[in-house]
């Protein structure tokens, strides 16, 4: 029996399993399955506190006076949102989406700053683009973070500290998850963390182990990715959720054309 159209434009993952190796399934999770997909979610990495002493900067930051807090991810978003509920004067930028979503849950307003592609370099430049110099901005960040940012903000004079605001540790997959993610049609990269998560995991045997379409959200994720010796099929031409999501879709169209 053949798929009708209706249903393939309406679902066009339908009968596709993908594996999301996010520390969460979260929004990613559900835009797939929206989109008539099987998903699976085999986290390769996962968040926790900082030490103490990066607790105390962060807030030690925000009280001392900024004009900007700036988040990179919704698990910086927790971490910083607390901190600016009061704090009004103090202006918010996120690096996508579903970051923004999250902080404005939790701080109680509209993000000021989103930038259309969801990269740090994007945020960095539009962020240089419409503020005047010498913006007081403060980065919550992980400790695996980018440095391109903080950087970028600098060369548009503007005063940035960074702190980091929670920490990024490689995940090790059991054997079942291990058989999950190989058996799946296809798996999603978000970051390079993730990548390295199953190179690290997997050794020599951990491109081969991928399934045959292996997706990923951006540039920087597959330098990531080839860099740990694993195959790339795919990379989002727009670096966001939804240009996963779209990525995802191509890909499994020219697998069942």
């Amino acid at each position: 029996m053949t798929d009708h159209p209706d249903d393939v434009r309406e679902r066009p993952l339908a009968g596709c399993t993908v594996a999301v190796t996010r520390e969460r399934r979260g929004r990613l999770g559900q835009m797939l399955e929206t989109a008539g997909a099987t998903v699976v979610h085999v986290p390769l990495i996962e968040v926790v506190d900082p030490p103490s002493e990066d607790v105390a900067r962060l807030r030690e930051a925000v009280e001392a006076g900024v004009d900007w807090v700036v988040v990179t991810s919704p698990a910086g978003a927790e971490r910083a949102g607390p901190l600016v509920i009061d704090r009004a004067e103090v202006r918010l930028a996120a690096v996508g989406t579903a970051t923004a979503q999250r902080l404005r849950d939790i701080a109680g307003r509209e993000i000021d700053l989103v930038p259309d592609r969801q990269l740090g370099v994007e945020l960095a430049r539009a962020f240089n683009a419409t503020q005047p110099a010498g913006q007081r901005v403060l980065v919550a960040q992980a400790d695996r973070a980018d440095t391109g940012l903080a950087q970028a903000l600098t060369t548009g004079n503007h005063r940035v500290q960074t702190v980091t605001a929670y920490q990024t540790r490689l995940r090790h997959p059991s054997v079942d998850e291990i058989d999950v993610l190989r058996n799946a049609d296809m798996v999603l990269f978000a970051s390079g963390s993730a990548a390295t998560g199953w190179a690290d995991s997997l050794g020599a045997s951990a491109s081969e182990t991928l399934p045959d379409i292996v997706v990923v959200i951006g540039p920087s994720t597959a330098a990531a990715a080839w860099k740990s010796g694993l195959k790339v099929t795919d990379i989002a031409a727009d670096h966001s959720l939804a240009g996963l999501v779209d990525a995802v879709t191509l890909a499994w169209s020219k697998r069942k054309s």
